[in-house]
């Protein structure tokens, strides 16, 4: 039997939050980044429609979110890391690293849901060999958005390592959610604070400005034992909910302002 590795903490954020907050507010280049802030901001412009079935959906009722979570985007970067030229090990650090990192995201403006019936073939219940597939329909939602998305990343929740493997990753990053949901690369930026334009986590003990137009969704995240063992499409092991995999409730500054028979329209203003 395979030994188990044992799930290191991520070791000295607590410790180095506070000098790390005052060395990002310096106005010095983090990772090559110029500009003081804690706040890397990653741009990309959206190259096809976007699709990320929510935790409860099922495989035959496929609604969707209107934005990516921080699980997703984490995990496209870790697929980018090994397309960057990490090493597996360097991957598994990497995973580790992103477990505290704060991600924030602003969605364009605009946003339609498209809501739709697709045929699919299905696995069928019958064990004839002759005849593996049935065909079927199922309900599927894909968004498009009219913009650039923005994904902020705390650096205050890392070192210099985790900044310089955020630069070196983003560009690789060419899809989030689905696959076939592409995106492209714009840009960089850093920033002391972020506007109600970004996403931010529902906390009934500190007061917070709303934005113009919201909704309020469960947005997965990674859990404090997440690893790359676990959370790999190649292993045995079941992530399990609270360890793994966290959700949050997150304040989404995108409102419905329009619905339709087979269409529903989300803006910010």
């Amino acid at each position: 039997m395979a030994k188990k590795r044992k799930i290191q903490p991520v070791a000295g954020v607590e410790n180095i939050s506070a000098e790390r907050l005052a060395a990002l507010h310096e106005a010095k280049p983090v990772a090559g980044i110029p500009d003081p802030g804690r706040w890397l901001v990653v741009e990309y412009q959206p190259a096809a429609l976007f699709s990320l079935k929510i935790s409860l959906a099922t495989s035959s009722v496929g609604k969707t979110l209107v934005i990516p979570t921080p699980y997703s985007i984490k995990m496209a970067f870790v697929d980018a890391a090994f397309r960057a030229g990490l090493s597996d090990v360097e991957c598994a650090d990497f995973l580790r690293s992103l477990v505290n990192l704060d991600v924030r995201i602003a969605p364009p403006e605009a946003a339609c849901v498209t809501h739709t019936f697709i045929k699919v073939r299905q696995e069928s219940r019958d064990a004839d060999p002759l005849k593996p597939y049935t065909p079927n329909i199922a309900y599927r939602e894909i968004v498009h958005h009219h913009g650039i998305w923005q994904w902020a990343f705390d650096l205050g929740a890392g070192d210099d390592t985790l900044a310089e493997r955020l630069v070196l990753i983003a560009p690789h990053v060419s899809y989030i959610g689905k696959r076939g949901s592409f995106v492209q690369f714009c840009g960089f930026s850093r920033r002391t604070e972020l506007g109600p334009n970004f996403t931010q986590p529902v906390q009934n003990e500190k007061p917070w400005t709303p934005p113009e137009r919201l909704h309020i969704v469960a947005l997965d995240d990674f859990g404090k034992e997440a690893d790359m063992e676990t959370l790999s499409s190649y292993t045995d092991r079941t992530p399990k909910r609270d360890k793994h995999r966290r959700f949050v409730d997150v304040i989404v500054p995108l409102g419905l302002v329009n619905t339709g028979p087979g269409f529903s329209e989300y803006r910010a203003k």
